[in-house]
This record gives structure tokens, sequence and C-alpha cells, in this order.
């Protein structure tokens, strides 16, 4: 067992070291995880709440607690304190001071807050300029990005759970029990998806959680069919064979012996179903059906570019963010896939 152990850790890090030498894959793998590491960070680093403000001898932290009316810090404002107005107040010397975050705009004010014009083009204060309720465009292009990445991969880990609980006990038991799901799916994909979404969405308030319910009950299919076909493979093997005989359990012979001997396809395949989930979300807010206003998403930014083609930032920061973004997994779904090709590591030449 300790050999077996040790033979199936060197291949792994053989496979890493394969990938690592693939540049492309290793690089971009490397800066789209420091990018999404960063962006749960967004709060302190574009916002137009403040980090810290010190007033009266008193600390506030405005980024981590939230709302602060105004009138705390003797402004008179309607609502929430305009932290970049109360930094500008604050300059000349006094013991009040404030800390605001290195890109100060939120992905959410409006026209109603100061200083923000329509359709502001790109310029040392709105950097990506502004849209056409005077949003910041690149604090929202960053917003979208976290909740883009964090949509596509919670679809993909829930899509992977079931494509392997079902597909595996189908390709495992065979039988009736396989029979039966097989119709069942025939009969469930052959419904016109795209408008039970948008007929859900359309009656249904749409959210982050409700829509990764929604495309649940469509993508978990493809991934089913794989994993039947990889447990039905395997489970001729004289190895599982050998598991029954010895009084394992169907459950631990499925997940202890079968399932990781059927990674491969999960692994290589994770990326290119990350890429799905991202165009469905871009897709399904491009077309007013997604993530309700004024969520920040790329579809729905791309949707108001298009409207105002003439203002060529409105159009090229989404369409730039989700190109680099898809290029980007592209190039490490490339990688792991050569990096795990079972043909290099088998006996057989």
């Amino acid at each position: 067992m300790e050999k077996s152990n040790e033979k199936h850790v060197s291949i792994l890090r053989k496979r890493w070291l394969k990938f690592k030498t693939l540049k492309r894959g290793y690089y971009s793998l490397i800066i789209l995880t420091a990018l999404y590491g960063v962006s749960f960070f967004l709060p302190l680093l574009i916002n137009n709440r403040a980090l810290v403000v010190h007033y009266e001898g008193e600390y506030y932290f405005p980024s981590i607690s939230g709302y602060i009316p105004g009138k705390t810090f003797g402004q008179d404002v309607p609502g929430e304190a305009r932290y970049r107005i109360l930094k500008a107040k604050f300059k000349d010397g006094q013991d009040n001071w404030v800390l605001m975050p290195p890109y100060p705009y939120s992905p959410y004010e409006d026209i109603t807050f100061e200083g923000n014009k329509m359709y502001s083009p790109p310029s040392n204060k709105h950097w990506l300029g502004t849209d056409n309720t005077g949003r910041d465009v690149f604090a929202r292009l960053c917003y979208a990005f976290n909740i883009s990445i964090s949509f596509a991969l919670i679809l993909t880990v829930i899509n992977y759970i079931f494509g392997i609980l079902i597909g595996g006990a189908m390709g495992y038991f065979g039988g009736k029990f396989d029979l039966f799901f097989q119709r069942l799916i025939e009969i469930w994909s052959s419904l016109p998806m795209l408008f039970v979404i948008i007929i859900i969405s359309s009656i249904l308030m749409p959210s982050f959680f409700l829509l990764i319910g929604i495309y649940t009950l469509v993508n978990w299919i493809s991934m089913t069919y794989l994993m039947r076909a990889e447990f039905y493979r395997e489970k001729a093997k004289d190895y599982v064979a050998a598991a029954l005989s010895m009084g394992q359990s169907d459950f631990k012979v499925m997940f202890k012996h079968i399932l990781p001997n059927s990674l491969v396809p999960i692994i290589t395949y994770f990326p290119f179903t990350v890429i799905g989930g991202i165009s469905a979300l871009v897709g399904l807010d491009y077309l007013g059906f997604g993530l309700a206003p004024p969520t920040p998403s790329w579809g729905q930014m791309l949707d108001v570019g298009l409207q105002n083609i003439s203002k060529w930032w409105m159009v090229f920061s989404p369409v730039s963010a989700q190109f680099l973004t898809l290029l980007s997994i592209v190039f490490i779904g490339e990688g792991v896939r050569e990096a795990f090709d079972p043909k290099v590591y088998s006996r057989l030449r």
C-alpha cells in the first residue's frame, strides 16, 4: 500500500511539473488566482466608504461597519456620510482625518453622488469612465469579475457533485436503475431550458443563488453522462472485483477505488465548465433575466454599452475583461488537459 501511495503521489507530482512547463497555462493560473483572491478585498480597495475616519477623538471604520449617517460627522446631507467630501473638508490640518481606499468609488454610486457625471470618458478620476447613470465603469468591472468567477465556480462544483453521484451510480449499478435515469435525462434534456430559465427568472426576483439553482437544473446532465461512462468502464476491471471479493461495500468501492481512477476527465473538463458558467451568466444578464440591477455584471454592462455604442469605453471595458478572463481559463484548460493526458503515463507504448 505504501508503494502504491508513493506511486500515486509521484504521478500527481509529474503531472503538476508537466503543467508548470506549459507556461501559458501556468502563468494564467497564477494571475487569475491572484486576481480572484484580491477581488475578495475589493471593499477595502475600491469603495466610496472610508477605511478609517478619525473624528472628535473617535475612530470609525465605514468599509467594515457599513452605513454611518452623515450627521455623525457633522455633515448636512441626507442619508449616509459622503466620505470624499469629508476628506476634502478635513484637509485643513485639524485633528480630524479620513483615510480612503486607493480607488474611492463604488460600483453602486450614480449621478446622485457628488461630482459624478453620465458618460464621462476615461480620466485620472474615473480610469474607465462612467456609464449612463454616472456609475464608475472600472469599479463595476472589478466587482463583476468576482461575481462572475464565483458564480461559475459554485455552479461547476454543484454540477460535479450531482454528476458524480448520479452518473457514478448509473454506471456502477446499471440495469433498471441506469435505464430509469437515462429515460429521465432524455425527457429532462428535451425541455426548452432557455425558455424555462427565462420564465422562472421573470416570475421570481433573480438573485445570485437562484440563478445557480436554475442553471444547475440544466448543466448537471453532461457531467452525469461522462461519469456514467467512466464508472461503467472502471467497474469491469479486476481491482473492482478484488475489492468486492474482500467484502467492501458498494459505496466504498465507488468512491475509494473507482472515483480516484476517474479524476482525469473531471479535472480536465473543469476549466471549460467554468467558461460555460461565466458565459451563461453574461448571456442571461445581457438578455435582462440575470442579476437584478444595480448588481455589477458584465452582461448588463455590455447591454448598456451596445445601447450607447458611440461611448467606446462602455463597450470596450466589459468585452476586454470577459475576453481576457476566458482566454486565461482556456490556456489553463489546455495546460491541464495536456498535463493529465493518460497516454503520457500509460505503460502501453
